[in-house]
């Protein structure tokens, strides 16, 4: 593999990275095109998921596109969807070569994109930086052969894993700098999640704030519907939408609420211990397209997927400061008694936001 298709494809990834959060239920891809060692066009899925990368830098390229490299982050598509097979826009710009990272795992494409350029006359070469591109589209990748949209949890502590004194209390834990980073994250995201605990306790809203961005979806996992009708969640639902993933069973009129104040609501299975299945409520998303699920709820939440092993990534700050064993913890009880079993994961990175520190992480293999 040559170092200029590495850089190439790093500068695709830097680029499919404007997407994430607002193109699914699509994937977010990055296309650079490359004609006689200088790149001259450049593109990413645009907002719904369409048009896609390449038909995006394709138009930008024009006629400079004949005889170029496409460097892809994902195989492009060959079937006729919302928008003309991405392969069949290649052929047609007359691009000679492409190079992409990974292989889409849709069903309606897996290799079919690649074989139809080859058999177009067009040089393919796969797999360049595939490791990197496969931890980029877990959520996408997870969706399409799990049915089940990535989870990241974002949790902010004190050095001991406190989120709020014995009485409650928990704003701010975290500085100015780390609540900024949170926004970002979550405009990263398809989605954000809380538990009808942390809507009791916080009231909170949920949008991206001070970066120019529009809210995503707020979720609301809340089986006995503790939700209040008052809570900012549900009276601005129908400026950012709302969505109350709840149990089946309630009454008509209990639902008829929250649907009057425009929050969407969705019906999971309940758990065999009571409350959500958290697996089932996660499908129900992944139907609806999600593939980046933002978590912020509370130590019950953060227990519940946790101990389903429902956790990708993990997002955690930390103060500078401790609470001590009579604040509340994190991570709610997860019932293990040996460390046999335990979920462990794998350090991605570690740096200081402001007074804080963000340690990131990823579920081992």
């Amino acid at each position: 593999m040559a170092e200029t298709d590495r850089a190439h494809m790093r500068a695709a990834l830097a680029v499919a990275a404007r997407g994430l959060g607002n193109t699914w239920p699509n994937p977010a891809v990055g296309c650079v095109l490359v004609n006689d060692g200088r790149v001259i066009a450049r593109g990413w899925t645009q907002p719904g998921g369409r048009p896609h990368a390449e038909v995006e830098a394709l138009a930008r390229a024009g006629e400079a596109a004949r005889g170029a490299t496409a460097y892809v982050t994902l195989e492009p598509c060959s079937h006729v969807g919302r928008t003309p097979p991405c392969c069949d826009a290649l052929i047609r710009a007359g691009v000679t070569r492409v190079v992409a990272a990974m292989r889409d795992p849709d069903r309606r494409v897996d290799g079919r994109g690649f074989a139809r350029l080859r058999a177009a006359g067009i040089a393919v070469e796969e797999a360049v930086l595939e490791e990197d591109a496969r931890r980029f589209q877990l959520g996408f990748i997870r969706r399409v052969t799990q049915g089940l949209p990535m989870v990241t949890l974002k949790l902010a502590s004190t050095l001991d894993g406190r989120i709020a004194t014995a009485a409650g209390e928990s704003r701010w834990i975290t500085d100015e700098a780390a609540r900024r980073a949170v926004h970002a994250a979550r405009a990263a995201h398809d989605v954000v999640l809380v538990g009808s605990g942390t809507v009791l306790a916080d009231d909170p809203t949920l949008t991206i704030r001070g970066l120019g961005l529009p809210a995503i979806p707020r979720v609301v996992f809340d089986a006995r519907l503790r939700m209040p009708l008052d809570a900012a969640l549900v009276r601005t639902a129908r400026e950012t939408p709302t969505w109350l993933v709840t149990a089946p069973g309630h009454k008509p009129a209990a639902l008829a609420a929250y649907i009057a104040a425009g929050v969407e609501v969705i019906t999971a299975a309940h758990a065999a211990t009571g409350g959500l299945d958290a697996r089932a409520a996660l499908q129900a998303l992944a139907q609806r397209g999600v593939t980046r699920v933002f978590c912020e709820g509370g130590a019950a939440l953060a227990a519940g997927l946790l101990g389903a092993r429902l956790v990708q990534r993990i997002l955690w700050f930390h103060a500078p400061g401790v609470i001590g064993a009579d604040g509340i913890a994190a991570i709610g009880a997860l019932g293990r008694a040996r460390l046999h079993g335990m979920q462990r994961f794998r350090l991605l990175d570690g740096r200081r936001i402001g007074p804080d520190m963000l340690t990131e992480f990823e579920e081992c293999d």
